[in-house]
């Protein structure tokens, strides 16, 4: 049985760890009341060993929650860009020979990361030229620097689904004081809501082959996304390997892998107010967020305010 680690509110309004079975059945994790995904990915290794002994059909059932991003929040989100060959080819970049190491940006955690259903706000400005991402999320368990790619899978505690939601008006910049600045990838990614991740997160000894996962994005039911995590030209654990040559992953950090061929960009193909974005990678489950703008957003602040 697969399952993954969730974070859902309750009908009393707190945020608990959870257990999220594939059918979307969530269900309580006694022991453990009072702490966070965050707390149990601090304390992995003793933690884990007693969550692969769960007997998942004997903890209760819980009903009436709302799923939260998985971690609330990782310390860091690190990203990897342009890491699948037929994404290079849709933007018309040549195919490396030999392949380089990964080229990296951050995103910031604690404004960027949202979680199942939660809303995608597309910024009040004109112009604006809003992009998906669908990416696996390696969620790392043990404090690791400067690892070799043979060491990555003893540091993991599991996987996310990710969506590296990106405006694509902001990445290059006209005003640049000189042209090795001309790329912006903070105001092209850190925008408020451009994270989404979950449902959960599943634990490492679920996935076989991380290299071997259908990774798949909708916009309204139209598939616009659809590969395998096998066209990475580094493969995930070479990702975090290389990211731990930059700088100390903790536990609870999110690196994210790269997304596949099928972004918007090339087709200048964006989001818009109403869209419904989806996510799947493996059975790591389904990612959804609406998607709506600033000012529908604040309404709907204001309205909530109002009633209560």
């Amino acid at each position: 049985m697969t399952w993954s680690l969730v974070t859902y509110r309750s009908p009393k309004g707190a945020d608990t760890v959870g257990l999220r079975e594939t059918d979307g059945t969530v269900r309580a994790l006694p022991g453990y009341a009072g702490r966070s995904l965050l707390d149990l990915l601090d304390d992995w290794d003793r933690v884990a060993p007693a969550l692969r002994r769960l007997r998942v059909d004997e903890l209760p059932v819980v009903g009436g929650v709302r799923l939260e991003a998985p971690i609330r929040y990782p310390r860091k989100v690190v990203c990897a860009g342009a890491n699948y060959f037929a994404h290079l080819a849709e933007m018309d970049v040549p195919r490396p020979d030999p392949v380089g190491a990964p080229y990296f940006f951050l995103k910031p955690p604690t404004t960027t990361v949202v979680g199942p259903e939660d809303t995608i706000v597309l910024p009040d400005r004109p112009g604006r030229r809003i992009d998906w991402e669908a990416e696996l999320g390696v969620v790392v368990g043990r404090r690791a620097r400067d690892l070799d790619e043979s060491d990555v899978a003893a540091h993991l505690a599991g996987y996310t689904v990710l969506n590296d939601v990106s405006a694509r008006d902001r990445l290059g910049r006209t005003d640049a004081v000189a042209p090795p600045f001309g790329f912006d990838w903070t105001s092209a990614k850190g925008e408020d809501t451009f994270c989404p991740t979950g449902p959960g997160v599943t634990p490492a000894w679920f996935v076989d082959d991380p290299q071997d996962l259908r990774i798949t994005l909708t916009v309204n039911g139209v598939v616009k996304q659809d590969s395998s995590t096998a066209d990475m030209m580094n493969s995930a654990f070479a990702v975090v390997a290389a990211a731990s040559r930059i700088m100390t992953l903790e536990p609870g950090d999110i690196v994210a892998t790269g997304s596949p061929a099928g972004v918007g960009a090339p087709r200048g193909d964006f989001l818009a107010p109403g869209d419904e974005v989806v996510v799947e990678i493996g059975e790591l489950g389904a990612l959804r967020n609406p998607v709506t703008d600033a000012a529908a957003s604040r309404a709907a602040v204001d309205r909530d305010r109002a009633i209560a």
